[in-house]
């Protein structure tokens, strides 16, 4: 009983290359300095397309303070939800469907509404609803519900629009926002916004360089950047995000030398999932696995590993009273049966079913699980999973 679509992740903020020498030149609240990147590592040939590993290291900086980030104490955000198993809803509307605003506005409402920890919406602006316009609008519209993106696509946008619209759908919240990122992995995407699709390193090294960005445009001063990928000149979002000291981020993926190291350098909270495009983390012993890689890298860098909330993406959740219901709901989706891939990342079944599934994952590790619908009329999925599953985990 498990499986899912191509689903909605990570997402990117857009770029622009930059051919000067020398690594990025950061002016702001601690005057201008260049970092030590030697750029001849960046001439080495690049991986390609969804095949490129996650973990290659070329091309990434890490000028960047952690501290400007997590400080030296966790995210309250963090600490909520130590002791507690929570969960939260990602939905998208079907492509077809004629009301897709109204459908996505009605589920995070209900979310709301029926008492879980998050509602999040995915960044996949060439095919979907877009995600900042629809968080805004239910920003205003929700009372308790934590809102964000799992992830927004760094490339997508230039860091300082980012920082923008999460400084202000957080104050439109007031403070209940969550800021994710991840480099993107949707290559038709990325074509249909006309846009290149880099290679993987120098897709990590932009989530870098973006980090450095929003984090200093949300300082005191203005803030100025000139890297490989960005440059902002005397840049400063006012008002800054309600939360302080900032809204919690969330890194996507589960690249073991680069995205769970950028992690613990820099996140209040990781995700991954199932499926490939999100690190193929398939089995609690897969979740295990990444942990422990995670928590030496917190070592490495000086991280306590509590400090980062550890969080699970299912690409598609689908309930139903029965066992049989959800057999008829799956077929509804997939008339043709899933891939071997989509075995592993469709979760669906009786809310008993799902809760020994989800109780597997938290004996592995995971605090906050992002359960996604790929249909944001299913609303018995929501339902079942607040009033029954969510009891079921919590209890058993």
């Amino acid at each position: 009983m498990v499986s899912i679509i191509r689903l909605g992740v990570q997402n990117c903020d857009r770029f622009g290359l930059d051919d000067s020498p020398g690594g990025p030149i950061r002016e702001g609240r601690s005057g201008t300095c260049r970092s030590l990147r030697d750029d001849a590592r960046c001439s080495m040939p690049k991986p390609v397309g969804l095949d490129a590993p996650d973990d290659d290291e070329s091309c990434v900086d890490e000028g960047l303070d952690a501290m400007e980030w997590v400080g030296d104490s966790p995210h309250p955000w963090v600490v909520e939800r130590r002791d507690r198993v929570t969960f939260g809803v990602q939905a998208f509307a079907r492509p077809d469907d004629p009301r897709s605003s109204e459908r996505i506005l009605a589920a995070g409402q209900l979310v709301d509404s029926l008492g879980l920890d998050a509602f999040y919406i995915g960044d996949h602006p060439a095919h979907a609803t877009e995600v900042w316009m629809h968080l805004a609008a239910l920003a205003v519209t929700t009372e308790r519900v934590r809102l964000g993106s799992v992830v927004n696509c760094v490339l997508y946008r230039h860091p300082v629009m980012t920082a923008r619209q999460a400084a202000d759908l957080d104050r439109l919240c007031g403070g209940r926002s969550m800021l994710g990122l991840g480099i993107g992995w949707d290559v038709p995407e990325f074509g249909e916004l006309g846009m290149p699709y880099p290679p993987t390193p120098e897709r990590h090294a932009a989530l870098e360089e973006a980090l450095e960005i929003i984090a200093g445009v949300w300082g005191d001063e203005p803030f100025s950047f000139s890297g490989r990928y960005y440059q902002v000149t005397n840049a400063r979002i006012t008002p800054p995000p309600a939360e302080q000291p900032h809204p919690p981020l969330m890194i996507a993926g589960a690249g073991e030398r680069v995205t769970l190291r950028q992690v613990a350098r820099y996140a209040d909270a990781c995700n991954f999932g199932p499926s490939a495009q999100i690190g193929g983390v398939k089995t609690p012993d897969d979740v295990r696995r990444k942990y422990a890689v995670l928590e030496r890298h917190c070592q490495e860098v000086g991280r306590r590993y509590d400090d980062i909330l550890r969080t699970h993406f299912t690409p598609w959740l689908m309930i139903a009273e029965t066992e049989s219901a959800a057999q008829e709901k799956l077929a509804h989706y997939y008339p043709d049966g899933l891939t071997e891939d989509q075995r592993y990342s469709r979760i669906y079944g009786s809310p008993d079913q799902v809760a020994e599934y989800y109780r597997s994952m938290i004996d592995a590790g995971v605090q906050h699980f992002v359960c996604q619908s790929l249909d944001a009329a299913d609303t018995e999925t929501f339902r079942l999973l607040a009033e029954e599953v969510v009891p079921r985990v919590i209890e058993g």
